[in-house]
C-alpha cells in the first residue's frame, strides 16, 4: 500500500458556474489527455491535475482505500457555496477486478473538478497549500489547466467571463451530432491473451464446468491490442463515447477509458441505487427480421430462458449482497430491455435505502467491498467462479471489469463497472476488454460474436471500423 497523504489539512472552495456558458455540457471539457472524466447525458464531474494518491492491491483494497479518504476528509477545511453532490472534497477512483491482480486500485484526488448537476453547474478547487482560496484563483487555475497548446486557440482572452473551450463536439441535449473521428487511420489489432479458437475452445471448457454442477455461471473475458500509427488521443476517446454513449456512464481514470452501461452503485444520502445487465443482443442482429428492432430485441432477450436465467442470477448476485445494509430494497419484478447503440440488454435498477451499520451509514468503499465481484462479471459461486476464470482467461483484467468512478467527502458516489473499456498502454497502443456470460446454454461462437458487439463502443471512438 502506497499514498501520497499528507499530515496537512486538505482545504477546499466550491463555487457557482454559469452551466449556460458551456451549452454543450461537461463533454466541453474534455481537452487534454491526461483529465480524470465521470460523465452522463452531458453531466458529472471532470477532473484537473493532483494533489494526492492513494494505491493499493490485494483483498483489503476497497476497505484500505476507504479508511485512507475518511482519515483525509475528516478534518478538511470546505468552503462550498453550492452544496450537492460531488461539491467539496472530491476522488476518482478505479480498482482493480481480481483480489489477486498485480494492477495497483487507485483513488487520486485532483486539483481542480468542474460539475454539471440537474442544471447546476459549480468548480471545485483543492488544495493542501496555506494560501487564500479565491473563486479569481480558482477560475485562473482552471484556466491554466485548458490553456494549452491543444485547445488554447479555442479559449476566450483570459481576461474575458469564463467559457468553455469551443473544441469539444456538439453535446447539446438530445442532439447526437459530433465530429467524426480522424479518417484514414490504418489502425492495426492484434490477438491478445488468447486467440479466438482458444478463447472459443475455454468458453466449452466453461459450459463443461457448468454442466457438472460446479457452478451455475462464468463470466469470460478477452482483450485485443489496438495499435494506432498516428497516435491515441484519450480526450477524443471520451469525447466521443460520452455523445455516442449518453446513456451510459463515460470513464476516464489513468489511462482506463470507456462507456458501461452498469451501475455497480450509486449512494446519495441514505439512497442506494444499482443497475444490473445480464443478457445481451446485437442490435444489427436484428436487420431483416420481422417487426420493429425493438420487438425483436424483446423475443430474443425477454423470451430466451437462457438470457432471462442469466439474468435472474445477476439480480440475486447484487439484492443478496445488497441486503445486510439496507432496511428496504425493490428491483424490477421484470427486466427492461435497455437499448444502446451497439447492442440491447435485460436490465433492472435496484434501489435500497441503507440503514445503520454500527453507528453509522455505510459509505460507497465499503458496499463496493461486500458488492464486488457481481455474478454479472464474475459468476456465482463467486469462489468457484473466479478460480475458474483465472484458469481459463490466461489474463491479468487489471482495472477491466473493477469499479470505477468518484465520491465526496459526504458519502455520496457513483462506482460503475468498468465495462465497454480499454487501457491505453502507450502513445499508440490500446488494449480493449470484452467479456460474456456463460450459462449451461452457451454456444462459444455466439460469445464470441457477441464480444465483438462490445468492442464495437472502443473501435468506433478510435475510427476503426468493425
Amino acid at each position: 500500500m502506497t499514498s501520497a497523504f499528507r499530515t496537512r489539512i486538505i482545504r477546499t472552495l466550491t463555487v457557482p458556474l454559469d452551466a449556460d456558458s458551456f451549452p454543450g455540457g461537461l463533454p466541453s471539457f474534455l481537452v487534454r489527455d491526461d483529465l480524470l472524466c465521470w460523465t452522463r447525458r452531458e453531466a458529472g464531474l471532470v477532473g484537473f491535475g493532483e494533489v494526492a494518491r492513494f494505491t493499493a492491491t490485494g483483498p483489503e483494497r476497497f476497505l484500505e482505500a476507504d479508511i485512507w479518504w475518511r482519515h483525509l476528509v475528516i478534518e478538511a477545511d470546505v468552503t462550498d457555496a453550492v452544496g450537492c453532490p460531488g461539491t467539496g472534497p472530491v476522488a476518482f477512483g478505479s480498482f482493480a477486478f481480481s483480489k489477486v491482480s498485480a494492477h495497483s486500485s487507485r483513488l487520486i484526488v485532483p486539483e481542480i473538478v468542474v460539475g454539471l448537476r440537474d442544471g447546476t453547474a459549480w468548480l471545485t478547487q483543492l488544495t493542501f497549500d496555506d494560501g487564500e482560496l479565491t473563486e479569481a484563483g480558482a477560475r485562473a487555475a482552471l484556466r491554466r489547466w485548458l490553456d494549452t497548446p491543444h485547445t488554447a486557440q479555442h479559449l476566450p482572452a483570459s481576461d474575458a467571463p469564463f467559457e468553455a473551450p469551443a473544441a469539444a463536439p456538439s453535446a447539446a441535449r438530445g442532439t447526437t451530432s459530433l465530429e467524426q473521428p480522424a479518417a484514414g487511420r490504418e489502425a492495426k489489432l492484434s490477438t491478445g491473451s488468447l486467440s479466438e479458437a482458444d478463447w472459443m475452445a475455454a468458453v466449452a471448457e466453461g459450459v463443461a464446468e457448468i454442466r457438472t454442477g460446479a457452478l451455475e455461471k462464468l463470466v469470460l473475458a478477452r482483450d485485443i491490442v489496438a495499435t494506432v500509427p498516428d497516435g491515441v488521443n484519450a480526450a477524443e476517446i471520451l469525447r466521443q463515447l460520452a455523445v455516442r454513449y449518453r446513456e451510459c456512464w463515460t470513464y476516464g481514470v489513468d489511462g482506463l477509458v470507456g462507456s458501461t452501461p452498469e451501475m455497480l452503485i450509486q449512494v446519495e444520502g441514505r439512497t442506494a441505487q444499482a443497475r444490473v445487465l445480464a443478457g445481451t443482443l446485437d442490435r444489427r442482429d436484428a436487420e431483416g427480421k420481422a417487426g420493429t428492432p425493438l420487438e425483436f430485441a424483446e423475443r430474443v432477450l425477454a423470451g430466451s430462458e437462457k438470457q432471462r436465467h442469466e439474468h435472474d442470477i445477476a439480480i440475486q448476485s447484487l439484492t443478496t449482497q445488497l441486503a445486510p445494509f439496507s432496511e428496504a430494497m425493490n428491483a424490477h419484478s421484470e427486466p427492461f430491455i435497455l437499448e444502446l447503440p451497439n447492442v440491447w440488454h435485460l436490465a433492472s435498477d435496484v434501489k435500497a435505502e441503507l440503514a445503520e451499520v454500527e453507528g453509522h451509514v455505510p459509505t460507497c468503499l465499503a458496499l463496493i467491498n461486500a458488492l464486488h465481484p457481481t455474478a454479472a462479471v464474475c459468476g456465482t459461486p463467486t469462489s468457484v467462479a473466479g478460480a475458474l476464470i483465472r484458469k481459463l482467461e490466461h489474463l491479468d483484467r487489471g482495472p477491466y471489469a473493477g469499479p470505477v468512478g468518484w465520491l465526496d467527502a459526504a458519502g455520496n458516489g457513483e462506482w460503475g463497472i468498468a465495462l465497454r473499456g480499454a487501457v491505453i498502454e502507450g502513445p499508440d497502443t490500446v488494449r480493449l476488454y470484452a467479456g460474456c456470460g456463460v450459462v449451461e446454454g452457451s454456444v462459444p461462437e455466439a460469445e464470441l460474436a457477441e464480444t465483438w458487439a462490445k468492442f464495437r463502443p472502443m473501435l468506433e471512438s478510435l475510427g476503426i471500423s468493425s
